[in-house]
């Protein structure tokens, strides 16, 4: 995870240290403060390679009689997180290059778009040298494990979206009228019909008596028999397919097969985050927020890292893409739009905390009424609410406080 604080000044007995990250291959350079510099080089991405790597810029540190190392590489994926521990645990200045960085300084060298693992490493340095290197902070204890528990999560929860719509376009192939009686095939109900008698035909020999019984038991009483007889009614002139029906029923009970177990890790997920979430000293401060339950505070803390080491919000700003940018030149004035360049999945979760802040009663329903008022667009007017969450979160951190509920403005008082 990435603070974004700009290193504006490189120490003058600093080893610039860069690698342009490959899955397999890592290309490595160093470069001096005088500009004594080595021609790129590579080395395997495995334990001998980075230790073949550290041996090789710790001999440069020494001959130049330099104090540290400042290691930089491109923020580009997961192949470079093994190699940043690895540096990490030798005590180096970890910074991180934003990839849109490294591709507008790279036509500096030579006047050309030109791209390769051996200019690529140059360039960050350059970058680094620049004061626009952002400073890695690598979460912690239960700080990494709710940040990997979160990621796991929302590949679970894709994963079972794709699953839906996997089964849906299956069903509409064997019993289209099924989709537009039971809307939603994620429920029990819909589950458990899809097992038993997926098919029109299974539908009708099973019976209209047997099919309200079980509509209503299996829905707790909600569906009742008028949707049961729908379903039936439907299930007798359904245009369904029926060649190749065998082959799609298998199809359709593997892929309930696959939702139940999909269903059930990411409770296993989320059991995991709120065991970790208890260890992390200042969850009370986000938990106290009604709309911000267990699940979106283990992400965000996640996500950061630790809110703590932040020392400005628009730090926390810049890391979530919800600073402000506008594209203005002369009398025309553009309009004010997030960056998005931050991390996504932390926008994410203060976006769907946002909708839940602005439901009726809720702490955020005024603001956001007002900021509909302006005649911003309902997105527009989330994103607002998520920025001005992203504030009261920081700022509860900050001061170690609880929201306060009492008064009409929002309060903050000292945590427990």
């Amino acid at each position: 995870m990435i603070k974004t604080k700009k290193l504006r000044i490189v120490n003058g007995k600093a080893l610039i240290v860069t690698v342009d990250i490959s899955k397999d291959k890592h290309f490595g350079y160093w470069r001096c403060p005088d500009g004594t510099d080595v021609k790129p080089f590579s080395f395997p991405n495995n334990r001998v390679g980075c230790l073949e790597f550290w041996e090789r810029i710790s001999r440069a540190k020494e001959i130049h009689r330099l104090d540290e190392i400042v290691f930089g590489y491109e923020s580009t994926g997961p192949y470079g997180e093994a190699l940043a521990h690895f540096m990490k645990a030798r005590g180096v200045r970890l910074v991180q290059v934003n990839p849109m960085h490294t591709k507008r300084v790279k036509e500096l060298q030579g006047n050309s778009p030109n791209k390769t693992d051996q200019k690529d490493p140059k360039i960050i340095a350059d970058i680094i040298e620049l004061g626009r290197a952002l400073t890695v902070v690598i979460p912690e204890g239960p700080a990494a494990e709710l940040r990997r528990l979160t990621q796991a999560r929302e590949r679970s929860t894709e994963r079972h979206t794709a699953l839906v719509n996997q089964l849906q376009s299956l069903i509409a192939i064997i019993f289209p009228e099924f989709l537009q009686v039971v809307k939603n095939v994620k429920t029990i109900t819909a589950h458990y019909l899809l097992k038993h008698c997926p098919t029109p035909q299974s539908l009708v020999v099973y019976g209209l008596d047997n099919l309200t019984k079980t509509m209503w038991t299996v829905s707790r009483g909600r569906l009742r028999e008028d949707r049961a007889k729908a379903l039936y009614e439907a299930a007798e002139c359904s245009i369904g397919a029926v060649e190749g029906q065998a082959s799609i029923l298998l199809e359709i009970q593997a892929i309930l097969a696959a939702m139940e177990a999909s269903k059930k890790f990411t409770e296993g997920l989320e059991k995991e985050m709120s065991h970790h979430l208890k260890q992390i000293p200042y969850s009370t401060c986000l938990l106290s927020i009604k709309g911000i339950g267990e699940v979106t505070a283990a992400g965000l803390i996640g996500e950061v890292g630790d809110f703590r080491k932040y020392s400005t919000l628009g730090e926390i700003m810049k890391l979530a893409g919800l600073d402000l940018f506008e594209v203005s030149s002369g009398k025309y004035r553009g309009m004010r739009r997030i960056s998005k360049r931050g991390r996504p999945l932390m926008r994410k979760l203060l976006y769907f905390a946002a909708m839940n802040m602005v439901r009726r009663g809720c702490v955020m329903e005024h603001q956001y009424q007002r900021y509909l008022d302006r005649g911003m667009l309902r997105t527009k007017a989330l994103i607002a609410v998520a920025r001005k969450l992203l504030r009261i979160i920081f700022a509860l951190v900050r001061d170690n406080s609880v929201f306060d509920y009492s008064r009409t403005s929002f309060q903050f008082k000292e945590a427990a």
